[in-house]
Formats: structure tokens, sequence, C-alpha cells
């Protein structure tokens, strides 16, 4: 080979490799979140809370009720948040497009039925973490069968990972609207995670969104051994073709329960900390906003 010659080779390979890198930062790139688009038409958005119970549950409220003020410069909707519960009837629901449910559910039959009224003549909700919990021996009875095996799905809770750890998701809809632009898989912002009494891949209304995705086994650090999860599917996000609603597993903050930093119980981790979390959160009250 001349000297001519292997320049010329070697001004390939050269050329090649730097073809072969921009194909792999690109293809990063694309596993990141995507810039996402403003509501076409305003809409008003109310979250209800309790706050009353859990730290975590308490912690995610809070973060809640500063992160999504902050979102509405961005995309374009209006949020107010309130603790009072009596709200939850069909003059006060009038104003709104969108009820959040950010971390328990509403206890008292007008409130219920108000809520379920809403939701059969079109309203939109998005649920988080323990706004689907109900357990027949519990504080949190399972005793409302609309709200658990209808619309929700899931049934009574099962069980839950300890303790909160990020897990793994995977995009099972791609083609839904809170999906889009969402990279295959991607790390949650670490959680408690929920196993439920219904199979919710057998019920024909159910459009699973995310789910745990195998690669996070084990699941969980313990110290109990049902506490850690070694296999199966757990659902974590889903819509119910039915109504406009979207559930969100995630909810759950990790906390200093054992007081290892200190004596504040500070919050250890974070749930709107995650850039693809986020999107998917917005992706679905964008898409809940525009049946108005």
């Amino acid at each position: 080979m001349t000297h001519q010659q292997f320049t010329k080779l070697f001004t390939l390979k050269r050329y090649l490799l730097a073809i072969t890198l921009s194909l792999i930062m690109m293809a990063q790139l694309t596993a990141t979140a995507q810039p996402v688009q403003k509501a076409k038409k305003p809409f008003h958005v109310i979250a209800f809370y309790t706050a009353k119970a859990d730290l975590a549950h308490i912690s995610f409220v809070h973060e809640a009720n500063a992160w999504f003020p902050q979102a509405v410069k961005k995309y374009g909707f209006s949020y107010d948040s309130t603790s009072n519960w009596s709200n939850l009837n069909a003059k006060f629901l009038s104003q709104y497009q969108v009820v959040l449910f950010l971390d328990t559910r509403p206890e008292q039959p007008q409130q219920r039925a108000a809520f379920e009224a809403y939701m059969k003549s079109g309203g939109a909700w998005m649920g988080f973490h323990f706004a689907a919990f109900a357990m027949k021996d519990s504080g949190v009875k399972q005793d409302w069968g609309w709200y658990h095996q209808e619309f929700l799905g899931s049934g009574e809770y099962g069980s839950n990972t300890w303790r909160p750890t990020s897990a793994v998701l995977k995009v099972e809809t791609k083609n839904h609207p809170a999906t889009k632009n969402l990279p295959a898989t991607f790390t949650a912002s670490p959680n408690e995670w929920y196993r439920w009494q219904n199979n919710l891949r057998q019920n024909k209304n159910i459009d699973i969104l995310l789910a745990v995705d195998s690669s996070s086994f084990p699941l969980g650090t313990g110290p109990k051994a049902h506490e850690i999860w070694q296999s199966g599917y757990y659902p974590v996000a889903w819509s119910n073709k039915k109504y406009h609603m979207v559930y969100v597993n995630m909810g759950h903050n990790d906390m200093d329960y054992e007081h290892k930093y200190d004596n504040t119980n500070r919050t250890l981790s974070f749930t709107f900390k995650n850039e693809i979390q986020n999107q998917f959160i917005i992706n679905s009250l964008l898409w809940l906003g525009s049946y108005q």
C-alpha cells in the first residue's frame, strides 16, 4: 500500500468513526425528555389534598403545590388547590376541566356522588399514589365500588415495595398522548411502588401506560422479604378508555424516618426532580385538559 493510499484509508476510517459517534450522540439525545407544547386552549385545574397522614405523602403534596404553579407559566393552564373536600360538589367543579387527587380520595357519600357525576359527564382526572389506595382492614376501607373497581380498575391495594427506591419504567402504550416523546425506558424518581388486587391486563378498558421494567428487579431494599419484588408485572400508570383519566403510582417521597441526618424528618428524594417523569405528567395533564 502506498503512502497516499494509506492516508486515504486512514481519512475514511476517521470519517466513519465520526459518523458513528454522531449517531450514538443523537440516540442519547432522543432518550431524554423532548419539549412539550403549550395547551392549545387554556384550562383550569383543581387539586384536592389532605396532607395529614404519612410524612412522605405530605412532602409530595407540598412539592406538587409548588411545582404545578411553576408549570402553569410554561404550559398555559391555571392551577388551584384545596384541602376542603366539601368543595367536591357540582357547582364548584363546574369551574374546572381537570381534577387532581394528590394524596387521598373523598370519603363522604355526597362528595363521591358529585365526583362520579363529574367524571360521567366528561370531566377529567389525574390521581397520584395513595389516591387509589383501599384495603378492607385499614383506615381507608374498600367501600367505594365504582371508584376502585370500574373507574380505576385496580381494586384493592395488594402490597408495596420498601424502602422508596427508583425503578426503571417501560412505556407500554407508545401511541398514547401521555407517552408522547418518551424513551422506551427511563428511571423514575424514588417511590413506594404498589401492587393491586386486579390484573389490569385483563381489563379491556384499561390502557397501561407505564410498568416496572424487569431490569429493576430486585426492587426495594426491605428489610422484610415481601417488600422486595424479585419478579412479576406491575403497572404504575394507566388510563381508562371509558373516562378521561390517568392514574400515576408516583407520589411517595423518601424521608429520613430514622433521623440519620437530623431530627427534622427531612425529605430525601423529590418526585418532580425528574425531567422525563415530569414530561409524562405534563403530557397526561395537557391531554386531559384538551377535553373541554
